[in-house]
């Protein structure tokens, strides 16, 4: 269930992840955990990356894992999010934990990506090599909003990477919730009680600059012989596995030396939150003396800071933001003189050091887990607005075959769920049948034709077969004989709601009956359809709508192509045939290339029917009609980022504004089909490229960037809504799919003879 504050269900989260022991896998496991202690209505999930083998336990937050150098896994992970349906991702960027280099492999996610992203940088290199540019600069474009946690990312993004300003938040490194106490209450806890203790924590590697601060002690020891210093943390693992333990032997054997081996303490472990806060909160002072300026993240820091410590540091650029105005104290890289003079006067003036102490868990408190979670839910609003806005469907790749994709497997369960022993219900609530809505000779003659089509590619073409039976059972139950015209409505009572149906369901029920006849191996099923068909040909010579006449048209073509004998059903192709080729003479204009004033529902198929009736009855004229309105058409519905951007369920009316919304997936059927039939009479490859622009639109490159098939049920949804996807999942919507999908499965055979030919 949706909260009303946010447009969410499912986020995603990209990154490491506990108990992997990185700074990465620790921030990536404190957003997500304080966003879901938030917002309990999100399901929020990890993707982790894995730098060995075998992995990590990881908690059931993780749902994914990925190889960190096997580039195939990045291609499942993509697939993996866009079928599970997930609203936003938000990714933990830093170069070394993706694979490929600079990184690199990880682009092979985004690019395949359908949802909007939101990025957290937590390096931003001042002078990176081409490659890391040129990754990172992809990785902002592919990116709708880009968080950083201090002012010179921003500024480096802009300066050295050209990403725009407009796509940058600025959102502090998040802190736990901890009290400002005496550091004395804890240090019991640890047996320095009566002691000054400096801590320094976190994974330990050659970069931390912790030789410096032992070098320092020898005078801070000599003037204060009360002082300890905490060495909190384990080798880092990479660190580890190429180096072992040589870091931490050496600091040792460093203090030896300079005598200072009993005012050091070692706790070589990894601490679990509660235990680090313990050991925050029994220092006096925290130091950082890191030998490096280009940092502009540390969670250590941000850490000490909110916890109220005083704080040394060396200048690094976090540092120097993070310590202004009175926060801590910096001092130069590689100067232990340097440190043992700030150590000695913030403990030799205590009033200095509380002050310092106040200010830094002030500025802290805005920087708290609760806090950085509702800064990252605006920072996804945002993005998520702004793919509305300003629609940008990321595309798949380019193929040497426009249509050389992987294609979803065809599923009919929910096809399945539809359908009970009367026919497929008409309408669904999110994936269960509404029942309260019956069913409609309209769906039973979609689905009858999706069943017919379906046996050619179905593994279970058995199944398919006793589904087209019934489809076209409750068909002939919905001739009336009476009037010679098909009811459409059927309450769930099986009581009809009217005599005779709209024109539109009159001619849909000509085209399935066509296609029984023209495409079933069962005689018995193509007498029952030619009979009908027969019996319901002479009502579509009153029809006034061009629909019904396109789609009886396109039910007559079907019919010929099995009877083609057939006088009357010839006759009635030129009949429709002609009315909508003088409709489209009459309204056509050089900027409105169409048969009517307006827009509405299932427009291509008078493109469609013109284009094969006038192919079958050798008008050239007809068939250029039918591909001159599609080609506008196809124009019309394509958004400026180039995916297919279909007419909304209102309409459009020449001269009025076009709204955007609602867009319902049998436009896009229609447009794809239209399409496929414009390539077989042409043979002109444009027409098959759009075939794979238009399919786009399901998989989720389109005007919100969502999914619109649902892959877990083979189901679809309804369309997209102003507010986001539509969760229902009904019978036009899944047989538009499911159309589209065996029109493309159709059309790999014709890749195949066009490799050989070339």
């Amino acid at each position: 269930m949706r909260d009303k504050t946010h447009p969410f269900s499912k986020i995603a989260f990209v990154g490491n992840y506990v108990p992997r022991r990185c700074g990465i896998a620790t921030f990536t496991a404190d957003i997500c955990e304080s966003l879901a202690r938030e917002y309990p209505t999100i399901d929020f999930f990890a993707a982790a990356m894995n730098d060995t083998p075998t992995g990590y336990p990881y908690p059931n937050r993780v749902r994914f894992e990925v190889g960190q150098n096997d580039k195939d896994e990045y291609r499942q992970l993509a697939e993996f999010l866009n079928m599970s349906q997930v609203d936003l991702v938000c990714l933990q960027h830093e170069y070394g934990i993706y694979g490929g280099p600079a990184g690199s492999y990880l682009l092979t996610t985004l690019r395949r990506l359908r949802m909007p992203i939101v990025t957290t940088l937590h390096t931003v290199l001042a002078e990176p090599d081409e490659l890391q540019a040129r990754v990172l600069r992809e990785l902002c474009e592919l990116s709708e909003r880009l968080i950083v946690m201090s002012e010179k990312g921003r500024t480096f993004l802009t300066s050295i990477y050209n990403c725009p300003e407009h796509k940058i938040d600025l959102v502090p490194h998040g802190i736990p919730d901890m009290p400002f106490i005496d550091p004395n209450f804890y240090k019991d806890m640890f047996k320095v009680e009566g002691r000054r203790v400096i801590l320094t924590f976190g994974l330990l590697s050659p970069n931390k600059g912790i030789e410096y601060m032992i070098d320092a002690l020898p005078a801070i020891v000599q003037r204060m012989p009360d002082v300890i210093y905490i060495v909190l943390g384990v080798t880092h693992p990479h660190v580890k596995r190429e180096q072992g333990e040589k870091y931490r032997l050496d600091l040792q054997v460093r203090a030896r030396k300079l005598g200072v081996a009993k005012n050091i303490i070692f706790h070589n472990r990894y601490a679990p939150l509660e235990e680090l806060c313990q050991f925050l909160g029994a220092a006096d002072l925290y130091v950082t003396p890191y030998l490096n300026a280009t940092q502009i993240a540390s969670g250590t820091l941000a850490y000490s800071l909110g916890n109220g410590k005083a704080v040394i540091s060396t200048p690094y650029w976090y540092a120097d933001e993070l310590l202004a105005d009175g926060r801590g104290q910096l001092v130069p890289f590689r100067d232990s003189p340097a440190l043992a003079a700030a150590v000695i006067d913030l403990f030799d003036n205590e009033a200095k050091r509380h002050a310092m102490r106040k200010r830094a868990y002030s500025y802290g408190r805005q920087m708290i887990w609760k806090e950085v979670a509702r800064l990252y839910l605006q920072s996804f609003q945002r993005a998520t607005e702004e793919r509305l806005g300003t629609p940008v469907a990321n595309g798949r790749q380019a193929a040497s075959d426009p249509l050389d994709f992987d294609l979803p497997a065809l599923k009919f369960n929910h096809l399945l769920t539809l359908t009970d022993d009367t026919g497929i219900l008409q309408h669904a609530c999110q994936t269960t049948p509404n029942l309260v809505e019956g069913y409609t000779t309209d769906d039973n003659a979609r689905a009858l034709i999706i069943a017919l089509r379906g046996q050619r590619l179905a593994e279970d073409d058995e199944l398919l077969r006793r589904l087209a039976a019934k489809y076209l059972a409750f068909i002939n139950y919905a001739f009336n004989p009476a009037n010679g015209r098909f009811r459409n409505f059927l309450g769930y009572d099986r009581h009809w709601l009217e005599d005779s149906g709209s024109e539109d369901s009159h001619g849909r029920a000509l085209w399935s009956l066509g296609c029984a006849a023209s495409e079933s191996s069962d005689d018995g099923l193509v007498a029952l359809a030619m009979n009908l068909f027969g019996s319901g040909l002479p009502a579509v010579e009153t029809f006034t709508s061009p629909r019904a006449w396109a789609f009886s048209l396109l039910g007559i073509c079907a019919y010929i192509q099995r009877f083609p004998g057939d006088s009357n059903a010839r006759r009635f192709r030129g009949v429709l045939a002609t009315r909508l080729f003088d409709l489209y003479g009459n309204d056509r204009t050089d900027d409105w290339l169409w048969f009517e004033q307006s827009l509405a529902y299932a427009n291509a198929r008078l493109c469609e029917s013109l284009l094969l009736a006038g192919h079958e009855m050798g008008r050239q004229d007809m068939v250029a009609a039918g591909i001159e309105s599609l080609e506008w058409l196809f124009r019309v519905q394509m958004a400026d980022q180039g995916h297919f951007s279909p007419i909304a369920n209102s309409g459009w009316r020449r001269g009025e504004p076009r709204a955007r919304f609602d867009q319902q997936p049998i436009e896009a059927q229609s447009m794809l089909e239209a399409c496929s039939r414009a390539y077989r009479v042409t043979g002109e490859r444009r027409w098959r490229e759009r075939m794979g622009v238009v399919f786009d639109w399901f998989l989720g490159r389109n005007d919100f960037g969502r999914a619109v098939y649902d892959y877990s049920t083979g189901g679809c949804h309804d369309g997209l809504h102003r507010e986001g996807v539509n969760a229902n999942e009904g019978a036009e919507s899944t047989l538009a799919f499911l159309g589209s999908l065996l029109e493309l499965r159709s059309m790999e055979p014709v890749a195949v003879m066009e490799q050989e030919e070339r």
